[in-house]
């Protein structure tokens, strides 16, 4: 088991349970050539893990937790079962195909490893452009996509009751007793009022989606204040819902008369941006790290460690940007509009470097994706594949008067200024004393001052921007 903590629609288990008796196994890796999760994701995946184990218990099976390279502890365990073989969903990210090729050189005698299909809707080698290179822009590729991959393919989900259990084998990891980085501050405990983790769980927010989201999705996923989206993505990271049984879902329901047509292709084309990541990182697998325009290579970021951590903790005195960092840490989940102006606000505002930030949600989302993650930063930065221009600056002001015109969200996440209303929820800077005084406000001191006036840091940044294009030529 990798990123796929479930056992219904799961290439790899079918597989095994075709073969004979199947032992499931988790590697927590002490050195891995993959990055190692984050710790809100580290805390999900604890959950899932024991959920999964619940789960193959209630089966007669067990669930063996070994902690090792996958190389080591997976050639051990051959040796000792007499395995037949190892059957595992397939990697498409750098670190994991380095994993397969170790554990392939480690296994002896007649055992074999076999790769599955993994999480991605098509194989990333299968689609290319006429001139057979990999596409760099979203639209056409989702048009390839999207040819390829249709409504539902009628493929059953795996009944897991039918599988037969080795349960023959020694020690393993207590699943309870795997550390959370930072777990000692106790603010995992605040994911766990918003959050359950596990196959069961995914199952129920899909089921929850298809029945009553996604008739108004394409109408509401803007809005931060309501639950527009699916909030399928912490599930689709840990597979303990299959991405193709998700898409499948979904696309099937494009010839219900009672849903438009549109709300569906809304949320698929959400998938294929989620494939298009994982694409990119397939076909250039330095982008995590890398700047996929490498003139920006040249860029000259701010080392601004104050803003930085002003954004981090929510103190930015921009009420919309305050309110996504301070749901994210209570929840280790933000609204997809809101990641993207919060990015910008980082990148170009302040001008700090989209690896910054990327890392603080590496660390801190329940979803943080090895694909996704930086991608989207990237994205939003401006120097990644199909990205948004450096010169599109979301005015954080506008998005939430925009997006969040009655202020709910930002009086959830933004107690303080939950008094003052209309322009002056999103401009408290603005609001008159009067306003300021009979909400209890005193900026400065109960709330912050903008930490940077839009309009000059507006005009630094594309500046910046502009030298960076002089270099360039």
């Amino acid at each position: 088991m990798r990123d796929d903590l479930r056992l219904r629609g799961h290439a790899a288990v079918t597989a095994a349970a075709q073969r004979g008796k199947v032992l499931p196994v988790f590697v927590l890796e002490d050195a891995p050539r993959r990055r190692a999760p984050g710790a809100a994701a580290c805390w999900w995946q604890r959950l899932s893990l024991a959920s999964l184990a619940r789960d193959i218990g209630a089966l007669g099976g067990r669930l063996l937790v070994r902690r090792g390279t996958p190389e080591t502890v997976l050639a051990e365990l051959a040796a000792d079962t007499h395995a037949a073989g190892i059957c595992c969903q397939r990697s498409y990210d750098a670190g994991g195909r380095d994993d397969e090729s170790a554990v392939r050189r480690a296994l002896r005698g007649p055992t074999r490893l076999e790769t599955c299909d993994g999480d991605m809707l098509v194989d990333p080698a299968s689609v290319l452009t006429a001139a057979g290179g990999p596409y760099r822009v979203f639209t056409p590729f989702w048009r390839a996509l999207r040819k390829r991959v249709g409504a539902a393919d009628g493929s059953p989900a795996t009944q897991a009751q039918r599988i037969e259990w080795f349960t023959h084998f020694g020690h393993g990891e207590e699943i309870d007793r795997i550390s959370v980085p930072d777990e000692r501050f106790g603010w995992t405990q605040s994911l766990a009022r918003h959050w359950t983790p596990g196959e069961d769980a995914a199952r129920h927010a899909l089921a929850a989606f298809h029945s009553d989201g996604i008739a108004t999705y394409e109408d509401d996923r803007n809005t931060p204040g309501m639950q527009g989206t699916s909030r399928l993505s912490p599930h689709l990271r840990f597979g303990e819902i299959g991405i193709r049984e998700a898409w499948d879902t979904i696309a099937g329901l494009r010839t219900d008369s009672a849903i438009a047509p549109n709300q569906c292709e809304a949320w698929l084309r959400e998938l294929g941006w989620r494939e298009f990541c994982r694409y990119l990182v397939f076909h250039f697998p330095d982008l995590p790290t890398a700047n996929f325009r490498s003139e920006f290579d040249r860029f000259q970021w701010q080392d601004d460690a104050d803003g930085l951590t002003a954004w981090q903790h929510g103190n930015t005195g921009y009420p919309l940007v305050d309110a996504g960092m301070r749901e994210l840490w209570h929840t280790g989940w933000m609204h997809n509009r809101v990641r993207m102006v919060v990015a910008s606000f980082l990148t170009k505002h302040l001008r700090v470097h989209w690896r910054a930030g990327e890392a603080w949600f590496w660390d801190t989302l329940i979803d943080a994706d090895y694909a996704s993650n930086p991608a989207n930063w990237q994205w939003t930065a401006g120097t990644g594949a199909d990205a948004a221009p450096y010169f599109r600056i979301f005015n954080p002001s506008t998005q939430a008067q925009k997006f969040d015109a009655q202020g709910h969200y930002i009086r959830r996440w933004v107690p303080e200024i939950a008094e003052l209303s209309g322009s002056a929820l999103h401009q408290p800077w603005l609001a008159r004393e009067s306003e300021l005084r009979a909400a209890g406000i005193v900026l400065g001191e109960t709330y912050p001052l903008p930490i940077v006036d839009h309009s000059n840091a507006r005009a630094a940044a594309l500046a910046a921007h502009a030298e960076l294009r002089s270099k360039s030529r």
